[in-house]
């Protein structure tokens, strides 16, 4: 079976390297990189639709798991629900993933948040310093050394103005909250965070209660980016 693996922002196909070694022989892993990331870096428009047309196309036929990281996953959660991908999908793994932010109030002012921060990445950031910005995040502080030395050389596959097109038309400003659609999903969902990843933990425990068939998958030790630092944890609830 086709697993495909939908990355973060900042990363590029590349940082599934890790699960991709872990899954069964039994799993061909396809992993691309996003508009706006990597060698589709200068791909444009960078949008939602855009993206999940990229990922129908590379998933060609048949039945998959998807799997998506962080912006990943939440991009994951829309082509699950979208009438053209849905009921190919066989099971849905979401890692340190929200379905958006609810109240369209704060939406606007996160939108309004991510605009400036593009600006200023692409007027006037290296892809260095948007690396080194990123890795202080509050969730993704506390990676690591191994970890963040890993995060820190992927995210140099990209430009900034590459990341900025991504962050304005893929940010969590960006696209549609989904906390409303949650309970149409009705294939295998699991919900894997990190067991230091409070907000995020938070976060899958208020989803599975809309999910009729979630479980929520906590990595032990693990931070936001389970699939970096317990890549087996995500291996294993893809071939659950």
């Amino acid at each position: 079976m086709d697993v495909l693996l939908v990355h973060g922002f900042t990363q590029t196909g590349a940082s599934w390297a890790r699960v991709r070694a872990a899954l069964p022989e039994r799993y061909r892993a396809l992993a691309p990189d996003l508009r706006g990331h990597g060698n589709a870096g200068d791909l444009e428009p960078v949008d939602l639709q855009a993206v999940i047309d990229d990922l129908v196309r590379i998933a060609e036929t048949g039945r998959i798991a998807l799997c998506g990281y962080s912006m990943g996953g939440r991009i994951a959660l829309h082509a699950a629900l979208a009438a053209d991908f849905a009921d190919r999908i066989e099971r849905l793994v979401l890692i340190g993933a929200s379905p958006g932010i609810a109240d369209p109030r704060e939406r606007a002012a996160r939108r309004a948040d991510d605009e400036r921060l593009a600006t200023e990445i692409e007027r006037a950031w290296s892809i260095e310093a948007v690396a080194r910005r990123w890795a202080q995040t509050p969730v993704l502080a506390d990676q690591p050394p191994d970890v963040a030395a890993l995060a820190h050389s992927d995210r140099l596959r990209n430009r900034p103005v590459g990341l900025a097109r991504a962050l304005r038309g893929l940010g969590t400003g960006a696209l549609p909250s989904l906390w409303d659609r949650l309970g149409e999903l009705t294939t295998p969902v699991a919900l894997v965070v990190g067991e230091r990843d409070a907000k995020f933990r938070a976060i899958a425990d208020e989803m599975a209660q809309r999910i009729t068939s979630a479980e929520v998958i906590v990595a032990a030790g693990a931070g936001h980016a389970v699939h970096l630092e317990a890549p087996e944890v995500v291996a294993a609830a893809i071939a659950r």
